[in-house]
């Protein structure tokens, strides 16, 4: 019997952040689910698409609104392998987001960072869950570009 838990589904955002690593993107993978169902999964593509918005949570709080048309998505849970950026989580702030589940924690570039109040007050936020797992896939991502530029 199949669980639908926040492991289940961090585990398909992980392997949209496989292809983002594949694809030469930094690994950020994301799954919107509304209801247990999956309705919505992207991936960085900030280097595909030349445009520094689109991160993983940007196209899928996008594509969920588009697919539920609504702006405003208060009854989904994202799903993203690092911890949301202050321009994300600005935009689940408008989309008024139910709930958003991320693995690692980014201690550098993180909306934590610059603080709490950049949610939505009613949006939940929880962390760590396969952190390492997602952490991995950065530690890959930054290593090979360290290689590359010979450092």
């Amino acid at each position: 019997m199949i669980v639908f838990d926040d492991e289940y589904f961090m585990k398909m955002a992980l392997r949209e952040a496989e292809a983002a690593l594949d694809e030469g993107e930094v690994p950020v993978g994301a799954v919107m689910v509304s209801g247990q169902k999956v309705i919505a999964k992207s991936r960085n593509q900030t280097e595909l698409l030349k445009d520094s918005t689109a991160h993983a949570e940007m196209l899928a709080i996008t594509s969920a609104a588009n697919q539920i048309g609504s702006k405003y998505l208060k009854e989904c849970t994202l799903y993203v392998t690092l911890e949301p950026c202050v321009m994300c989580i600005g935009a689940s702030y408008w989309a008024q987001l139910g709930r958003i589940v991320y693995g690692a924690s980014d201690d550098k570039r993180g909306y934590k960072q610059a603080g709490e109040y950049l949610k939505h007050p009613k949006t939940e936020v929880s962390g760590g869950v396969l952190a390492s797992e997602s952490e991995e896939l950065i530690h890959r991502f930054f290593e090979s570009v360290r290689r590359k530029k010979g450092y």
